[in-house]
């Protein structure tokens, strides 16, 4: 698992497509689906732990930019 993408697809696979419009809103959606699969264990340890690293990457990337755009 290396892109988020990856983490759609395995998503995916349990029948949860996420698209609300707000991309950062999409990136904590699939951080709580991930955590749930991963409590329920219906995912591999290490699938678990790289998903939630390049989640956090991204939404912390999307957190700067959009504190970019705001000036703040």
């Amino acid at each position: 698992m290396k892109t988020i993408y990856d983490i759609q697809q395995l998503l995916k696979q349990f029948g949860t497509f996420i698209y609300v419009g707000d991309r950062l809103a999409e990136l904590e959606l699939m951080e709580q689906e991930i955590q749930e699969l991963n409590q329920a264990q219906f995912i591999a340890k290490e699938d678990y732990q790289m998903a939630i690293l390049l989640l956090h990457r991204e939404i912390a990337k999307m957190k700067d930019e959009r504190k970019g755009e705001t000036g703040t």
